[in-house]
């Protein structure tokens, strides 16, 4: 199992540019990035020591999924070439193709992009705390996992990594990039969403919440970037286990969390090692929902 798994990549002849949680990304040239899709699992912000085989590939077929969705939408960073295209046809770089993407060099919004259409994570902790989430006022007597009356638009600031991302409300977030920037990614972010949401639910998951993120091309039109309504940008909860008062069955890493949360650990780094049934548990929650979201696009 573990022999198929990519922890680190390693491009030879290509600037290895940063290493985040999940993501690899290297320098292509002045207009384009290669970003590898590892199989680096993050939790509570923390990356786990083991790997969860094949998730790099998942997550990155799910994202182009729906770049091409969301296409006639809004303008996205991908290109058409592939890394063998831009650091040689080898066999190393094979392997990698299908969890990496050539993208454009744009300039990232400095904020994360939350959408909430069920109370869960911390907006029910923050709900049960304040009858509101991240400033929005909600109804008395909510429970669990109680879809919104509308989803919630609920920026957050990037946190530098090892630390957590902190939720702002929109005037703070029009004060960091500009009313008219903030208003235009508060309206994307809903309907993406909302789209996304609808076609999800009628293949069989609930998309509970997710994470945009946004750049600007020279011009600064807006364009969407990283990864898409993916299991770990995302909650996504199978539609016929779907009940409120709990934490709903998931195809993301809630399965992983949900067996953390067992243990007698701070939260911090470094993460405990991750027995082999839920490594493979949690391969096949993400492989479940490509197939469930993108049945008869291969």
């Amino acid at each position: 199992m573990q022999a198929d798994a990519v922890f680190e990549s390693n491009i030879k002849g290509l600037e290895l540019l940063a290493r985040g949680k999940v993501r690899d990304i290297y320098a292509v040239d002045d207009q384009h990035l290669a970003i590898v899709a590892t199989d680096r699992l993050s939790a509570f912000d923390v990356i786990m020591p083991a790997p969860i085989p094949g998730k790099g590939v998942v997550l990155t077929q799910i994202s182009r999924f729906w770049f091409r969705r969301f296409d006639d939408k809004i303008a996205n960073h991908t290109t058409p070439l592939s890394l063998c295209d831009v650091a040689g046809d080898t066999d190393e770089n094979r392997l990698l193709e299908s969890r990496t993407m050539v993208v454009k060099r744009l300039t990232p919004l400095p904020m994360e992009a939350v959408a909430r259409g069920y109370l869960i994570g911390s907006g029910w902790k923050d709900y049960q705390a304040t009858g509101a989430v991240c400033g929005h006022a909600l109804p008395d007597g909510l429970t669990m996992a109680s879809a919104l009356q509308r989803p919630l638009f609920t920026p957050a600031t990037k946190a530098a990594h090892g630390d957590h991302d902190e939720n702002i409300d929109f005037e703070t977030l029009a004060d960091l990039i500009g009313v008219a920037r903030a208003t235009e990614v508060h309206d994307a972010t809903l309907a993406l969403y909302n789209d996304g949401a609808a076609y999800a639910r009628q293949r069989g998951i609930i998309i509970a919440d997710t994470k945009f993120e946004f750049g600007l091309d020279d011009d600064g039109r807006l364009h969407l970037i990283d990864e898409v309504l993916t299991p770990d940008s995302s909650r996504f909860w199978p539609l016929d286990a779907y009940r409120t008062g709990i934490s709903p069955p998931s195809f993301d890493k809630q399965f992983v969390r949900d067996y953390l949360e067992t243990l007698d650990w701070d939260k911090k780094a470094p993460g405990p090692a991750l027995p082999e049934h839920i490594l493979e548990g949690s391969a096949a929650r993400y492989l479940q929902a490509l197939q469930l979201l993108t049945a008869t696009e291969s």
